[in-house]
């Protein structure tokens, strides 16, 4: 489903190039999960946003079912991230306005694609059926990371990029809210991408591998 070869990017410093990825190779299958382990610095963030378009490589190949990410415009890039990924970030980054119900819809209102009993499963699953009416800041750190979970869920995207989930949970509550995105994923027939630090969580996961000098080991 996922193919990456040969990915380059760099920053510019007031050294000069700072070169981050230096020929990334990666594949995932569809419906399968891998954990993207480093030290920080190592890429690992810098390799989620160029695979959700937030951000283009210097060279290199992003392959989506065969079809390249890396050429399209911006209208496409946008439409990618719209309709066919999910984010999930240790942040959360729920929209304070917004109580938890419209949270929960709001990526998949964005998509086109709005499934009431879906959204009704995946709250309930996630223990968040008594909460819909309260917002973000009325919930706790692991409340809110369900939501996060549940939104970027609610659309079935065809790939889940998740950037260290649970890095701001203590240790119980980092296992339970991985067993259930886990969990989810395969009900919602999605890929998963996770960035994690932890050999605990990673081994969670089908696949692990290590970046290390801007390339992925393993």
């Amino acid at each position: 489903m996922l193919v990456v070869e040969n990915l380059r990017k760099s920053f510019a410093t007031a050294q000069g190039p700072l070169e981050v990825l230096r020929g990334v190779d990666l594949t995932l299958d569809r419906g399968s999960s891998l954990a993207l382990m480093g030290e920080s610095g190592s890429g690992k963030s810098t390799l989620l946003h160029l695979l959700a378009g937030l951000d283009r490589a210097d060279s290199g190949r992003i392959l989506i079912d065969g079809q390249p990410l890396d050429n399209r415009g911006e209208a496409a890039l946008a439409r990618w991230r719209r309709e066919s990924i999910g984010l999930v970030f240790q942040q959360y980054n729920l929209i304070s306005s917004l109580d938890v119900a419209a949270n929960l819809a709001f990526q998949a209102r964005l998509a086109g694609r709005q499934d009431p009993a879906w959204v009704t499963h995946l709250a309930s699953r996630l223990g968040l059926a008594p909460l819909l009416q309260r917002y973000p800041e009325q919930l706790s750190g692991g409340q809110q990371q369900r939501v996060a979970i549940g939104r970027a869920l609610a659309s079935r995207p065809l790939l889940l990029l998740a950037d260290e989930p649970t890095g701001s949970l203590d240790e119980a509550s980092s296992d339970e809210v991985l067993a259930l995105l886990l969990q989810l994923v395969h009900e919602a027939g999605s890929s998963v991408l996770m960035v994690t630090h932890s050999q605990r969580l990673a081994a969670r996961l089908q696949r692990r591998c290590m970046l290390q000098m801007g390339r992925v080991q393993g």
